[in-house]
């Protein structure tokens, strides 16, 4: 019979995502600060829990919207841009399968992402698992540490746009805003920083595809593709100043503590 502490252990992935998933739509349900519970209901004034079968029901809806929670309220945004932008820098389409990027940018997630999935499983999790608390309780903590990284990541400029176009009130702090407008800031905050990371890597191989392109020009071999000369030149580039590594450096210290 294999240990209970060792099965809960192989499922801290799925169940950790499972918590962040479940600490958005919680959060998105009192975004208008109804104080709205998630898996209670209150009549007459008295607020009584929903049943067992109702709230496997959430839990699988929840399970749905996982993809889409990981995207967004991750750093998985940034990677992938990133990561696709340099991919066209090089000129590898057909080199780099969508497979292979995605799987970069998801594992590069996961890596980020570790500090706070583990202090979902303490706080939120465990005490969950041993019954201390109840399942709204293990959604609102697990909210917590993952609404600090967004803000984290969220530049100022970003959430003041947001917080314009949503007529959300003004707040002592950023983590008092409803979550969905933390949430829109994060992704706008997100896409920003990919693309400036992006061309940044971009510049040298443009540099290359100029400098290729003006020399077969002016050797007036004009039906000779440029792609064919700066390819190897690109990816020679790439090899000798350890590209990979640098560019995941680059992404993993991009994040902020």
């Amino acid at each position: 019979m294999t240990p209970r502490s060792s099965r809960g252990r192989s499922s801290i992935p799925n169940l950790c995502a499972l918590l962040l998933a479940g600490a958005t739509l919680l959060a998105c349900a009192s975004a208008d600060a109804a104080n709205i519970a998630l898996l209670e209901s209150t009549t007459g004034g008295a607020t009584t829990e929903f049943s067992i079968k109702t709230q496997i029901l959430i839990i699988m809806t929840l399970l749905g919207l996982l993809p889409v929670m990981v995207m967004m309220m991750t750093s998985f945004t940034r990677f992938i841009i990133v990561l696709s932008l340099l991919r066209q820098a090089l000129g590898l389409q057909q080199g780099l399968p969508n497979r292979i990027v995605t799987g970069i940018a998801l594992i590069l997630t996961l890596l980020v992402m570790r500090p706070i999935g583990e202090q979902i499983w303490a706080d939120a999790f465990v005490p969950y698992d041993q019954e201390s608390i109840s399942l709204e309780q293990a959604l609102k903590i697990a909210e917590a540490p993952v609404s600090r990284f967004m803000m984290a990541q969220t530049s100022k400029a970003a959430l003041e746009q947001i917080v314009r176009l949503a007529g959300s009130g003004p707040v002592a702090q950023p983590l008092e805003q409803p979550f969905l407008v933390r949430l829109a800031a994060f992704v706008l905050s997100e896409l920003k920083t990919a693309f400036q990371i992006g061309c940044m890597l971009f510049i040298p191989f443009l540099v290359i595809d100029l400098v290729v392109s003006s020399v077969l020009m002016a050797m007036g071999m004009m039906m000779l593709s440029p792609l064919v000369i700066s390819l190897p030149l690109k990816l020679l580039l790439f090899v000798l100043v350890d590209g990979w590594t640098l560019t995941v450096n680059t992404l993993v210290t991009s994040i902020q503590a």
